[in-house]
């Protein structure tokens, strides 16, 4: 099979005929082979029915229902482990994302050789409130990554089989797909420009609150990415130099304290130096942070995954 075509969706039901038709247009056009998988995430409307409907349809067509609401990156995961095209593409429900851009996805990956297309809708239809907090969502996540995207959280992108059969993707790690590809060595990385259409039905459903817990989840994913395997490295070193810096401040009140009493002075109390509390907090911060690498250790050392790699061939 060439393309499996996965669309993660919640209350969409408005918008779901005319993507199919759409998508199965430009997949004719071109004499494609392919799957089309939605994963209906709890949605409260009649999408689930306009799935089953689409079905009977047309067998390219499958579906996946969820109880509730997990969110999208469970929607994804659930598609990829489904998906049987030798290219995976992902877009969003809402007509948005152009399925146009579909065979030049395609061929960015099968014939350019890239692992992961990922599209940046350069020209947007959405308000500034979105916009400027999406550049900087965007700026940080560069920075952090390491790979020059503009668009990371794009729903529109294409993937070479392999890579979503070797991601896992959990939370809201959706929004860093192309890190968590990168982490599991897929490093050939590209962008294409992508047409963005303005909402047809429906509202949104994401708010701002997104961003907030899109930088705490880059966060999260450059610290297990870097230190996962080896805590200790992060706070055996934070820990050890909190104490270095207590053990100063105290040798400072020492120091003090015994200047004083070889001239004979007995007043200056240890306690009314500000250097006593700095060293006391110091060493209790960094031997706490020193305990938390090592039991990090100790279960980093137990996990069945710890000697889990990822292997490309063997001969």
């Amino acid at each position: 099979m060439d393309i499996s075509v996965v669309i993660p969706l919640y209350n969409e039901a408005e918008s779901l005929p005319e993507l199919y038709a759409w998508i199965k247009r430009v997949m004719d056009e071109h004499q494609f082979s392919y799957e089309i998988i939605f994963v209906n995430d709890g949605s409260t409307d009649n999408s689930w029915e306009v799935i089953e409907s689409l079905s009977k349809q047309s067998p390219c067509i499958k579906g996946i229902k969820f109880r509730r609401n997990y969110g999208k990156s469970p929607g994804l995961q659930c598609g990829f482990s489904r998906a049987e095209g030798e290219v995976v593409i992902t877009m969003d429900a809402d007509l948005q994302d152009s399925p146009d851009e579909i065979p030049e996805l395609y061929r960015m990956i099968m014939e350019d050789g890239y692992d992961l297309v990922s599209g940046w809708k350069k020209k947007r239809y959405d308000p500034l409130s979105k916009t400027i907090p999406t550049r900087l969502f965007n700026a940080t996540a560069r920075k952090f990554s390491g790979i020059q995207l503009h668009d990371f959280n794009c729903g529109l992108k294409a993937y070479r089989k392999e890579v979503v059969k070797n991601i896992e993707i959990y939370n809201d790690m959706h929004r860093y797909v192309p890190y968590l590809a990168k982490i599991a060595g897929f490093t050939k990385i590209g962008e294409k420009v992508v047409q963005h259409r303005a909402r047809k039905y429906g509202k949104t459903k994401f708010g701002l609150n997104r961003f907030v817990n899109g930088y705490l989840d880059l966060i999260t994913l450059w610290f297990t990415s870097r230190f996962g395997k080896k805590p200790m490295h992060f706070f055996g070193l934070l820990g050890s130099l909190m104490f270095f810096i207590g053990f100063v401040a105290l040798v400072v009140v020492l120091s003090m304290k015994l200047a004083s009493l070889w001239s004979g002075d007995l007043r200056p109390l240890v306690t009314n130096s500000p250097y006593f509390y700095i060293s006391l907090t110091a060493m209790i911060i960094g031997t706490q942070l020193f305990l938390s690498g090592f039991v990090a250790e100790l279960i980093a050392r137990s996990s069945p995954q710890r000697n889990k790699y990822k292997i490309e061939k063997e001969i």
